[in-house]
């Protein structure tokens, strides 16, 4: 089966290419995604597939793909959603809709997996077990559609799920892998100080809320450097900090919003913790009034050790000529959402590198310019297709 179902992969390589480059040219950002579910639905259309959709909070889609010979059942996941980027590259493909792209390589993702389950559907008499086919919404933005998709039970019989990512780190043919914490887990928060607002001439008379937030953007540096142990990972990062008023007036209120990354749910409590705290302190030094919103997102994403070594054994033992090197990879501070699959089911999530050919610096992922080498589609449903044999 593996001979027939790569050589079917080579044949519909230019399928690969033309199923991209539609939704390159029609991305729709999360939670809005209906006519990419729409032609993602219609192209298992009269297949032998047992198809459910509108899964989870928004457009999510599984395909359940019975094999004909007893064996495990396992996921393969592509998200299939853009970002609110207006497109920079220079392709005859490029973005319809204004300040709407897929810069992070999703639809790249769905075109490959698209292609790999029909060829497995087409297969499937000679196919051991299930494979369910996650086609999944928002990925880029909270809450997103992992966990909504894990909530609604039709992945409760999953043994081992797969995802891919690429990335421009590395040329075509270079699959890069992470067992154990491979991804940061995020979270965001929200800050409202109350003061008093008043006549600059006469600051005894108010209570100067930027102050106050100039003091929480210091202090809270802290927490990484003193609060965190060194041999852990944790960022936090103060993105908008609106205070914007008049020259002479005392602002009386502001808001800040920031990002937090982390490598362990461990981590992820003490920032918090910390934060709460500082925020009182805040309140009682410059005596404000705080509001704190502080929701952790995304949690730190978990490769399987076990079922890792299993996709790097079977990997570095293919036959593939595009597959030219599977090699080690350092953990990433981006945050992705399938942590939620593997929360909850043994897996791996892994990277397929994409950078253009005869790019020194490729742009990175979320870049108005990001673009990829589309021969990686190959190189990621031939090494999908590895594991579903294997």
């Amino acid at each position: 089966m593996k001979k027939q179902l790569m050589d079917m992969l080579e044949s519909r390589k230019d399928e690969m290419i033309e199923i991209r480059r539609y939704l390159h040219e029609n991305p729709e950002l999360s939670f809005k995604e209906e006519k990419t579910a729409q032609y993602i639905a219609d192209f298992y259309e009269g297949k032998d597939v047992e198809l459910h959709t509108n899964v989870g909070n928004g457009y999510g889609i599984i395909v359940t793909i019975q094999g004909g010979k007893p064996g495990k059942t396992i996921a393969l996941r592509a998200d299939f959603d853009a970002l609110p980027i207006q497109e920079e590259t220079d392709v005859p493909f490029k973005s319809k809709n204004d300040g709407v792209m897929h810069a992070c390589g999703h639809d790249a993702h769905t075109a490959y997996l698209l292609v790999l389950a029909d060829c497995l559907i087409q297969l499937k008499d000679s196919l051991s077990g299930t494979v369910k086919i996650i086609h999944q919404h928002a990925e880029e933005t909270p809450p997103g559609g992992a966990k909504s998709i894990m909530e609604s039970g039709l992945l409760d019989d999953v043994e081992n799920v797969y995802g891919v990512h690429f990335f421009p780190f590395h040329p075509t043919g270079v699959v890069s892998y992470r067992s154990e914490y491979a991804m940061a887990g995020r979270s965001f928060f929200k800050l409202t100080i109350q003061g008093k607002g008043g006549h600059g001439s006469s600051p005894h008379l108010a209570n100067d809320s930027i102050v106050a937030g100039s003091h929480f953007v210091t202090a809270i540096q802290t927490v990484i450097s003193r609060r965190i142990n060194p041999f852990e990972m944790g960022v936090i990062t103060i993105g908008s900090f609106d205070g914007k008023g008049t020259f002479n007036v005392i602002k009386d209120s502001v808001v800040l919003e920031g990002d937090v990354r982390y490598m362990t749910s461990k981590t992820q409590q003490v920032i918090q913790e910390e934060v709460e705290r500082i925020v009182k302190g805040i309140e009682a030094q410059f005596g404000v009034t705080c509001e704190l919103e502080y929701v952790p997102d995304y949690p730190p994403l978990y490769n399987d050790p076990e079922v890792t070594a299993h996709v790097v054994a079977t990997l570095e033992n293919s036959d593939a000529p595009e597959i030219k090197e599977v090699k080690e990879f350092q953990m990433l501070s981006g945050s992705e959402d399938f942590a939620y699959y593997l929360e909850k089911i043994p897996g791996c999530f892994f990277y397929v590198g994409c950078k253009p050919k005869g790019v020194e610096d490729a742009y990175f992922n979320h870049h108005p310019k990001f673009d990829i080498d589309e021969d990686c589609m190959l190189v990621a449903a031939k090494a999908v297709g590895e594991i579903v044999c294997s």
